[in-house]
């Protein structure tokens, strides 16, 4: 895995962004320089890490900065928007049959197989943590 990563203004600048929490766009960022060379990355380690609670995940996986699978991994939506990887350092992905299932269109991920949406439900336990829609940080 690469040591240097890159943050996109035209990602981290904007509304939505800006919008959301600290603690959520601090995750994003943390995300982003644990994730594999195609944006693929597990948020839990990361998230015990920085102290982060699963509402920060919940909120970007809500914003769309991030697309969540069955299992638990997570790719950064905009990976390629924020990194641009030589192809002579270029390690493919372990997730292979995830990356199968999305497209890539002007440096941005979506999802073009039908997969199960994964509520994001499933990364939490039932009862601990939820979203609070009114919440003030």
């Amino acid at each position: 895995m690469a040591q240097r990563r890159m943050f996109s203004k035209n990602v981290a600048r904007t509304d939505i962004f800006l919008d959301m929490s600290q603690t959520a766009q601090n995750l994003y960022f943390h995300l982003g320089i644990d994730a594999d060379d195609d944006g693929f990355v597990n948020p839990k380690m990361v998230m015990r890490m920085i102290g982060s609670n699963n509402d920060d995940l919940k909120v970007l996986v809500a914003k769309s900065f991030l697309i969540p699978f069955e299992d638990g991994v997570v790719v950064v939506r905009h990976w390629r928007t924020n990194n641009e990887i030589r192809q002579d350092r270029y390690k493919e992905t372990q997730y292979k049959e995830h990356r199968q299932k999305l497209s890539l269109s002007d440096g941005v991920y979506d999802v073009v197989l039908p997969m199960v949406p994964p509520s994001v439900g499933h990364l939490v336990d039932p009862g601990k943590d939820r979203v609070d829609q009114d919440r003030v940080d």
